[in-house]
């Protein structure tokens, strides 16, 4: 049977005709009618797909269920609860020959005999059991696992009442409660967090969570990609052991590879594990450099050999404070000067707003500026370096503890406020750099104040020696200003 779209024929009686209209359209006009007529009401059916509940695995949630020997479940009472998984060395299925078609299928857990054959007393007295095999690694922990962060080691319940007031319940500037940001794939809309929102709603009707909604925010992350190659016969060789560049070509054990962009998969053979950038270069590094790589909506190509730029910024950020032949403080108490403080009122406010709207990548990048421009002054100042280390904490927050301690700080930078500006004037630029242009090529830039005039501005731009020379002691044909920002001088060509 066709199910797409189409018009609807053959559909009409004496009280409602349908022909001519599009599907969507014939099925808003026929409960319409319904609902006039009293023979219905008008309603929204969800269709949850997603694989079972259940799985064959050793690493989930346990079911609470026994099975006695006449096959009949029994759900185990509070007191036996929770259920927790057995200590194994094997944690792979139960195998059987290969001719053995009578056997069923067992999962992980069936090999644990002594903790899945039991006698237990479940008000009949004591009796023998089998326990269910199966676990709930999916919805059964992660449509919950928020509040339990609350209230981890709460024995008694999933998180106390207080505990969830405070981190999850309403407060002011919000519509409602729950957890402020959800980071996933854009395929959870139609499944985690769906679930989530059920079983949030469910607790919240049997009173146990003070809010009903689960989360305030969706952000959709992109996905970190990676080149792949491939030899003439189409095989996929290990990315790593790939030579050369794309200028010469890429080379595999001397033989010509093709590259792809795409995915990482073990099958692609081009996947980067995080412990091996932790080995090389630090857990501090490998965040910086995956943070700075772009936009945190869009899926962005991973390069190894591009992290050394993270690294050269940790460490000249660590050289501006430590001196790295004797590891002894070498920032300044004297007070910073007025470019330099100029600079850090303008990072601080403009790094809060790109964290505040998730544009981390820019943010490290106008950290980086602050920071080059600190390594070019002959000694760096406390109020400037360590606004800094505040500021980059959240994406390296490693070596800015370090620093914070050497700095001689007892208390943890986590327990400082983010830096602010307090000096509003400071945000306030004194001057703007004027372009300078003959017949609308760049040839000198001037800074001026922003409030300057237009005819002092083009007196400025007059008097700059490339201009004089070009003017070879004649007057230009015409003069085009634009205060503050650009001066265009039109010469006889």
């Amino acid at each position: 049977a066709y199910t797409g779209d189409g018009v609807a024929v053959d559909s009409a009686n004496d009280e409602i005709d349908l022909n001519g209209l599009a599907k969507d359209e014939a099925k808003a006009a026929m409960i319409e009618w319904l609902v006039a007529k009293g023979l219905g009401h008008a309603t929204v059916t969800y269709r949850l797909r997603d694989w079972l509940f259940s799985r064959q695995r050793y690493w989930g949630e346990p079911f609470p269920i026994v099975w006695d020997d006449d096959g009949v479940a029994h759900a185990l009472p509070e007191q036996m609860l929770p259920v927790e998984l057995p200590e194994v060395s094997d944690y792979s299925p139960r195998t059987f020959d290969a001719d053995d078609a009578d056997s069923s299928p067992e999962a992980p857990l069936g090999r644990a005999e002594e903790w899945v054959n039991v006698t237990l007393d479940l008000g009949d007295g004591p009796k023998h059991y089998r326990r269910e095999t199966n676990t709930m690694p999916q919805w059964a922990g992660s449509c919950w696992y928020e509040m339990r962060y609350t209230d981890p080691t709460n024995s008694e319940r999933f998180a106390g009442e207080e505990n969830l007031a405070y981190w999850m319940g309403p407060r002011e500037g919000k519509v409602s409660g729950g957890t402020d940001m959800y980071v996933g794939g854009v395929e959870h809309a139609v499944l985690h967090l769906l679930y989530a929102r059920f079983w949030q709603k469910v607790l919240f009707d049997l009173g146990h969570v003070p809010d009903s909604e689960p989360y305030h925010t969706l952000f959709n992350q992109g996905y970190v990609q990676a080149y792949a190659y491939t030899d003439s016969r189409g095989q996929y060789v290990p990315a790593d052991e790939v030579e050369g560049d794309e200028t010469s070509g890429f080379t595999y054990k001397g033989e010509p590879v093709g590259r792809e962009y795409g995915k990482m998969g073990k099958s692609l053979k081009n996947i980067v594990t995080p412990d091996e950038m932790y080995d090389a270069y630090g857990a501090d590094v490998f965040r910086v450099y995956e943070m700075s790589m772009g936009p945190l909506d869009l899926s962005r190509p991973w390069e190894t050999r591009a992290v050394v730029g993270s690294q050269r910024f940790l460490q000249r950020l660590w050289r501006n404070a430590v001196d790295e032949e004797t590891g002894e403080v070498t920032v300044s108490e004297a007070p910073s000067d007025d470019k330099t403080r100029r600079l850090v009122a303008r990072t601080i406010a403009e790094v809060t707003e790109e964290y505040e709207n998730l544009r981390i990548n820019t943010a490290i990048s106008k950290l980086i500026v602050l920071n080059n421009h600190l390594t070019s002054l002959d000694a760096v100042p406390r109020d400037a370096i360590e606004p800094l280390i505040l500021m980059l904490a959240p994406v390296a927050p490693h070596v800015c503890e370090e620093l914070w301690s050497r700095l001689g700080h007892e208390a943890s930078l986590a327990r400082e406020p983010f830096p602010v500006v307090e000096d509003a004037s400071l945000l306030v630029e004194d001057t703007v750099t004027a372009i300078v242009q003959v017949n609308g090529k760049v040839k000198a830039r001037i800074e001026v104040a922003p409030s300057i005039a237009e005819e002092d501005l083009i007196a400025a731009a007059l008097a700059e020696a490339p201009i004089v020379k070009a003017l070879g002691g004649g007057q230009p044909l015409k003069v085009i200003a634009r205060a503050p920002k650009l001066v265009n001088v039109v010469v006889k060509k």
